[in-house]
């Protein structure tokens, strides 16, 4: 089945990866000062360490966000992490060989409903983030790989949590796709539940449960 409580294990997932994406206290060589005016945005691990930066700063200015404001939480997700994300990649890659089986109408709302879902899942995250520190790992690629992991290793009061980016090259630099959180890649995780839903229901009950999960989602904030 697909229900609420595959949904609450996979939210757990996001809300780790979302922690770490917005952690700025990075241990490293650069000051806060010195890392803002040093970071490539056109590398791989440095749009990473761009967005760490932006979301955090953008986060310890407002009091509003640190107090829970759920539509300044999404406006900021919107605006500082979706940009730098490819939301249809992700929601192909998810749907797995259902996504050639879908029109184009319904390529659509999935993709707008799934991304919904993340940016809510990722919204509570936002206002929990507190003195985490990241750790980046030496970052190898070849000049030519179009497709990358940025790897990193998020330290809080507890054990270590291993995150992984998985990027992709696109005209203007490099976008996000997936995301590991101690082994367990979004893509993969969302896969076998779509997979589930679609067998049961049709594309269009896959569309019908995006939305009404969306929609409880909304109306419990």
């Amino acid at each position: 089945m697909f229900g609420p409580t595959q949904f609450v294990f996979l939210a757990k997932k996001l809300i780790l990866g979302l922690q770490a994406l917005a952690i700025v206290s990075i241990f490293g060589m650069f000051s806060t000062a010195v890392f803002a005016q040093s970071v490539d945005t056109s590398t791989p691990d440095g749009l990473i360490k761009y967005i760490v930066d932006d979301v955090m700063t953008s986060v310890k200015a407002d009091k509003e966000i640190q107090a829970g404001n759920i539509p300044k939480i999404v406006t900021l997700v919107d605006q500082k992490i979706i940009p730098y994300t490819d939301m249809q990649k992700t929601t192909q890659m998810a749907m797995g060989r259902n996504w050639s089986k879908a029109t184009p109408e319904q390529q659509k709302a999935i993709t707008t409903e799934f991304k919904a879902l993340l940016v809510r899942t990722y919204s509570g995250a936002i206002s929990q983030i507190r003195d985490q520190t990241v750790i980046y790992k030496p970052f190898r690629a070849a000049a030519e790989d179009t497709e990358v992991i940025v790897r990193t290793q998020v330290i809080n009061k507890g054990d270590p949590i291993q995150l992984e980016y998985r990027l992709m090259k696109v005209n203007n630099g490099w976008k996000v796709y997936d995301i590991n959180v101690l082994g367990a890649w979004l893509i993969e995780a969302y896969r076998n539940q779509f997979n589930n839903q679609i067998s049961q229901n049709g594309i269009d009950g896959l569309i019908k449960f995006l939305q009404e999960r969306n929609r409880t989602l909304a109306s419990a904030k």
